[in-house]
């Protein structure tokens, strides 16, 4: 079953790993370099190769406020921030270095799909990760056992 990789930031918070682009960055390249830098292991010969797939989802922060929209709403002109969700293709066999400070989780998609109104989990997840599965969707995945 296909699972999503978040990093648990205490006990309750995940997040997606990622991060804010350089001025005049590539969006692959800079997702490539944030991925490395956050999960990847500090060895020349363990660089991981990250395989980055089409955008599945844009989110919009109209201004200043903590919320996210699956839209940018039309009265805003210059929203203060666009996250994108990128599909992340991974070999077989990856390793990861993960802060002290955060754990990994693989997190399976039933466990997201409409888990924002069950156990008051939106604290977790939130509204971008927990729909995730809608996102989806629109793909076919298909299970390949070697």
């Amino acid at each position: 079953h296909p699972h999503i990789l978040l990093l648990q930031i205490g006990n309750t918070f995940c997040k997606l790993p990622g991060g804010r682009l350089k001025p005049g960055e590539n969006e692959i390249e800079g997702l490539k370099r944030k991925l490395t830098s956050k999960l990847g292991a500090n060895s020349p010969a363990l660089v991981p190769d990250w395989q980055i797939g089409e955008c599945v989802a844009i989110w919009w922060r109209p201004n200043f406020e903590t919320i996210m929209y699956p839209y940018c709403p039309p009265h805003i002109t210059k929203p203060k921030e666009c996250k994108k969700l990128f599909l992340v293709h991974l070999s077989e066999k990856e390793y990861f270095a993960v802060p002290k400070n955060l754990k990994l989780l693989a997190v399976p998609l039933f466990e997201l799909y409409d888990n924002v109104q069950k156990l008051n989990v939106e604290q977790r997840y939130g509204p971008v990760i927990s729909t995730i599965p809608q996102q989806l969707s629109r793909f076919q995945f298909n299970m390949i056992t070697t």
